[in-house]
């Protein structure tokens, strides 16, 4: 089988979509070796975390070749791949974040969109006009050509349904995993390594994602601020909300309990999760969540949203909170570091539980799903 990704977020992005789209094409090259993978990038930059490719001999990169289309990059992809794929006759073409280009659906290629969530019809006031315009014009064109539409969790499937008035037989869910860098054991030496090359405390509460409003980083500052004895980590960068976050830290004197981390390899997050105490995800809405099922691979509770996704990446044992509720955050916090019986229920049914997303489980699913079309 000939199969095609829009790589783009492959390369160009370190983040959640990134990270989605990398795994994606990773445990499909891996467990399903006997294919050929076709990547589609506007740039092929150097990106560790795709090092995975130089011994996948069944893994081709291709990139624009035209003057042109190197000068306008977006041309080529939402142009122009549909002649690439053509090209490469391609069984499958796989859009791994909301887009496809214009005109595939009149080619002979099978077309799968992964559609994310769609926080900016949800949420608007979180992008810019421009923005929201853009990412919802492009998600509705994909999910109306689309052979077969995969949604990252049940609540993106029903606000797919909802919100573009999409037959839900089109749709079919596929939870994302991790990285299995965070499925694996790490020795004694490389945690004390990690702990002290960023001077990590003993006993710290743990933040991993962009620092962005929807993220609601402030909910947490606000509540360690009631709790002086704790520290807390922060994996992440920002811009004009990281301003702000850092201005209430400074008001408040908290500077000593505040650790920034940012632009970590795969190995050093993952024994900064591993030596975690909590990881607390305050999110006001998400696709999914990822940085949640990397802390119960970590094998460390996690206190997260009441609603939406949250469960779903979360499992029956990890706490629901509303996260605009400093009392009800710190009093959970609390609990859980002072009774041992429920943060080791919260640790051994995280782990449990994180089992569903395994590598292979995914595979599995995605592989059966371009069966099924073609």
């Amino acid at each position: 089988m000939n199969i095609g990704f829009d790589a783009k977020r492959a390369y160009l992005n370190n983040t959640g979509l990134g990270n989605y789209s990398r795994d994606t094409i990773r445990i499909l090259s891996n467990f399903y070796p006997s294919n050929h993978y076709h990547l589609f990038t506007p740039k092929a930059v150097k990106n560790k975390r795709l090092d995975f490719i130089q011994s996948q001999p069944n893994i081709k990169v291709h990139t624009p070749q035209r003057i042109l289309h190197k000068s306008i990059p977006s041309l080529w992809r939402s142009l122009s791949l549909t002649h690439e794929i053509e090209k490469y006759n391609l069984d499958i073409y796989h859009g791994l974040s909301h887009e496809l280009p214009i005109g595939v659906q009149r080619k002979k290629t099978k077309t799968v969109v992964s559609v994310h969530d769609l926080i900016a019809i949800r949420f608007p006031q979180f992008f810019s006009a421009l923005d929201r315009y853009s990412y919802v014009k492009k998600s509705r064109y994909a999910c109306q050509i689309a052979d077969k539409i995969i949604a990252v969790s049940q609540q993106t499937k029903e606000d797919i349904i909802r919100f573009f008035e999409i037959d839900e037989r089109k749709i079919e869910v596929v939870y994302q995993g991790c990285n299995s860098v965070f499925q694996k054991n790490i020795t004694d030496s490389i945690l004390k390594e990690v702990r002290k090359r960023y001077h990590l405390p003993e006993k710290y509460l743990l933040y991993v994602g962009t620092i962005e409003e929807r993220k609601n980083l402030m909910s947490l500052l606000k509540t360690v601020k009631q709790l002086p004895d704790y520290q807390l980590v922060v994996i992440g960068n920002g811009k004009a909300y990281k301003t702000q976050c850092l201005k209430y830290i400074e008001a408040n004197n908290m500077q000593k309990q505040i650790i920034f981390l940012s632009h970590l390899s795969l190995d050093e997050m993952a024994a900064v999760y591993r030596q975690a105490h909590l990881m607390i995800y305050p999110s006001f809405f998400e696709g999914f969540g990822i940085p949640i099922l990397e802390a119960l691979f970590s094998e460390i509770p996690v206190i997260t949203t009441m609603g939406g996704c949250f469960s779903e990446a979360g499992g029956p044992n990890s706490s629901y909170i509303n996260p605009s509720d400093i009392e009800q955050l710190k009093h959970e916090i609390i609990d859980i570091s002072n009774n041992v019986e429920r943060r080791n229920l919260m640790v051994e049914s995280g782990k449990k539980y994180a089992n569903n997303f395994t590598d292979q489980n995914i595979a599995k699913r995605l592989f059966s799903i371009y069966q099924n079309m073609l």
